[in-house]
């Protein structure tokens, strides 16, 4: 008997705001009725299953990408009265700043009142500086950038993450969490992995598809969500992953509504269907809920009905 295969969906979009996490939450709370599913907050730069899931977090351990310079103060001629400058001379990013021995807590000697200092989130890692410094006093430290979680919630396990102010996230953080996530879905024998991928079609969006077995795209109908559907449609394509497109906020703009429908089908990409502009969405967000637990008191349930309508359709 052959073993069941997990399937990973991954929820995207050409740009932010689109709705793409309210469908993804959606999803999660579809499917988790009735399979087993490991959830992935993706979007590390902005990250926000987090604030409906309401997630209790079981394990966390600290993210580490790439290397910063860091002078150490007393190390440097400077600190002996030398008017030495070559990392600052030969720095073309900046990073470097002139900044008194007075501000600097490492800084004991004072025989020169200039020092030069390096800026954690400033630094690019050329390692320039490091490697023709005189006296060797500029070290490569590794950069900690944030944090990785996995966390229990109401509907299924969920693998999130946090990056540290001012840190980038180069698509590296993204594996780790899509790592963990399906690490996690194999060993718990799950069905689905849902991801909530990155917007855009950067290194991050590559980093959340790359390997997926469906990516479900949600656009918006405006001249900029267009746009963007065609550009990250054309990546997903170039991956060879099966795709779909879904329309959110449709009546915003009929026209567009239409036009993408036409785009979709002279390109030969599954159309799922559009979701109509729905205040409720905002509401249950409000009230840190999935729109799926919104509607359970409502009468109309027509973004229910439609995330039915969609797991019909890719699953």
């Amino acid at each position: 008997m052959s073993e069941k295969k997990l399937k990973e969906i991954v929820v995207i979009s050409g740009k932010g705001g689109t709705g793409k996490t309210s469908l993804s939450l959606a999803l999660l709370d579809a499917l988790s009725q009735n399979k087993k599913i490991v959830a992935a907050d993706c979007d590390v730069d902005a990250a926000d299953m987090h604030l409906v899931l309401s997630p209790e977090i079981e394990k966390s351990e600290v993210f580490i990408s790439g290397n910063f310079a860091h002078i150490q103060q007393e190390k440097c001629s400077r600190a002996k009265g030398s008017s030495c400058s070559v990392c600052y001379d030969l720095c073309r990013f900046d990073s470097i700043k002139k900044i008194e021995s007075s501000e600097i807590p490492e800084a004991k000697s004072t025989s020169n009142p200039i020092r030069f200092s390096i800026g954690e989130n400033d630094c690019e890692g050329c390692m320039v500086c490091v490697e023709f410094c005189p006296e060797k006093a500029i070290i490569f430290p590794e950069r900690k950038c944030g944090k990785l979680f996995v966390s229990k919630t109401r509907f299924a396990p969920l693998v999130h993450a946090a990056l540290d102010i001012g840190s980038e996230n180069s698509g590296k953080l993204v594996t780790e969490v899509r790592k963990k996530a399906k690490s996690l879905a194999e060993e718990t024998k799950s069905d689905y992995l849902i991801v909530d991928g990155s917007p855009g079609i950067g290194c991050p969006v590559i980093a959340s598809i790359t390997g997926a077995d469906q990516v479900l795209i949600v656009t918006e109908p405006t001249l900029s969500g267009m746009s963007d559907l065609k550009r990250v449609a054309g990546l997903v394509k170039h991956f060879k992953i099966p795709h779909a497109v879904i329309v959110n906020k449709a009546t915003v703009n009929l026209d567009i509504s239409r036009e993408i429908e036409n785009w979709c089908s002279k390109n030969k990409i599954s159309y799922l269907g559009e979701i109509h502009y729905n205040k409720n969405v905002t509401l249950a967000q409000l009230q840190e809920k999935t729109i799926i637990e919104y509607e359970k008191e409502e009468v109309e349930k027509p973004f229910t009905s439609f995330i039915q309508k969609i797991i019909k359709d890719i699953l």
